[in-house]
């Protein structure tokens, strides 16, 4: 192993201390954990580039013109036809499939159009999903901090809770 000094504020020291003490573990084994942790999520985040990477930039290209020109999900819907595709409701989104085949090519996410950009984009929700809450939720107007809490009988407005996870530096020997 090597040592690595870490400088931190006080308050984050002491968190520290409770949550090592709560686990059963040193704050320099809660450290190792939380580190490997983190370089165990960026990993999965960056999938390394497959025939599969490949194949969706490509269908990614082709189908550009299809969802950005679109203004309707009737229209889209058209679009994709004439391309050979159709979407189809696929858990929070939507995927595209393959008409002949009716097999699943890849989910519209995929190819950069999230089901919440599509919804913005025809002012709509997909014809037949399910999450049409989702639709309220993207197309109405953004609520103002705290204003919404005033107008409300009965709330409270509570101080902000000091983030102290940001004030530290992780000192490194050359």
């Amino acid at each position: 192993m090597e040592w690595v000094d870490v400088k931190l504020k006080s308050e984050l020291a002491d968190a520290a201390r409770m949550l090592a003490q709560e686990r059963g573990v040193t704050v320099s084994q809660l450290l190792r954990d939380l580190v490997t942790r983190e370089i165990k999520m960026t990993h999965r985040a960056r999938p390394a580039e497959t025939a599969q990477d490949h194949m969706v930039q490509a269908l990614r290209d082709r189908l550009l013109p299809e969802f950005t020109q679109a203004k309707s999900w009737s229209n889209l819907t058209a679009r994709l036809k004439s391309k050979g595709y159709c979407l189809v409701v696929a858990g929070g989104g939507l995927a595209l499939h393959s008409r002949d085949s009716g097999r699943r090519v890849c989910k519209a996410s995929d190819l950069g159009f999230a089901y919440r950009e599509l919804i913005k984009q025809m002012g709509e929700a997909f014809p037949g999903h399910p999450h049409a809450w989702l639709a309220q939720r993207v197309l109405s107007k953004p609520t103002i901090p705290g204003l919404d809490d005033k107008r409300k009988e009965g709330t409270h407005r509570r101080p902000p809770v000091k983030d102290i996870t940001e004030d530290f530096d992780v000192i490194e020997p050359f």
